[in-house]
């Protein structure tokens, strides 16, 4: 495996402008992908049905920790776990302070400060911030109202182990939400380990295919949504990607 690009300084100014960028900040072009903006809130937004307001959450693969304050929106209290130690330590920095300062990549060397900022509203206070890997998650977790794993399958290295965790974590009746852009490489997950994107027999085998193979039956698949995302890499480069997010239903 290469080493993680989830601990360098670029990776890390790149995730706090995708979570917490303006639209001035991140897309200052009077034309492009708008509809594309703040991926993070809309993975809460656009998937979940209503939450119980005195719920627990979890947000699997939380990044800079931008979904899990919008979970806190509408759950009691949120964990939010990242491999990436960077990504930790500013998520924490944030839900303490509110802010959080970093260099947005413009050209070359040349950068411009920004300040992230978690919005106004949200009581920082429901979230709490961890370190973990998504396989190998600590047994006394407990149970969640709502789990959220976005864009993290095809990051891990035996995504069939995260997945099946899943059902110890939801309560019945519970939600989860996985979204993937099904980026599968070998750097990131042996391809004897992919949940789609081959064929076996003869048959095209999606990721959904895989996901769902995995979770029935102890999950039911409650609708599918096109999730589209932008990370802004410098000034006039862009990286423009629509995952498929699925809402799933803990059965009894």
């Amino acid at each position: 495996m290469p080493p993680n690009p989830y601990e360098t300084d670029r990776l890390l100014a790149e995730y706090l402008l995708f979570h917490y960028g303006t639209e001035a900040e991140l897309l200052p072009w009077p034309f492009g992908p708008r509809e594309a903006l703040d991926f993070p809130v809309r993975s809460v937004t656009g998937t979940f049905e209503p939450l119980p307001p005195e719920g627990r959450a979890l947000d699997l693969g939380c990044a800079v920790g931008r979904s899990s304050f919008e979970l806190a929106r509408h759950c009691r209290a949120v964990v939010g776990i990242d491999f990436s130690h960077r990504f930790i330590e500013a998520a924490r920095a944030l839900q303490q302070h509110g802010v959080h300062p970093y260099e947005r990549i413009d050209e070359g060397v040349l950068t411009t400060p920004l300040l992230a900022r978690v919005p106004a509203g949200i009581d920082r206070s429901r979230v709490q911030f961890e370190t973990g890997d998504a396989t190998h998650l600590r047994p006394d977790l407990g149970l969640f109202d709502a789990v959220l794993a976005a864009n993290l399958l095809c990051r891990l290295p035996d995504p069939r182990r995260c997945l099946a965790r899943l059902p110890s974590l939801v309560k019945p009746g519970g939600q989860l939400v996985l979204t993937t852009p099904m980026t599968w490489m070998d750097d990131y997950t042996p391809r004897e380990q992919w949940l789609g994107g081959y064929e076996r027999k003869g048959q095209r085998i999606a990721t959904l295919d895989g996901i769902r193979e995995m979770l029935e039956p102890a999950f039911e698949l409650i609708r599918t949504t096109d999730l589209p995302l932008l990370i802004r890499e410098h000034t006039r480069k862009y990286q423009w990607t629509v995952t498929q997010a699925s809402l799933w239903r803990r059965r009894p």
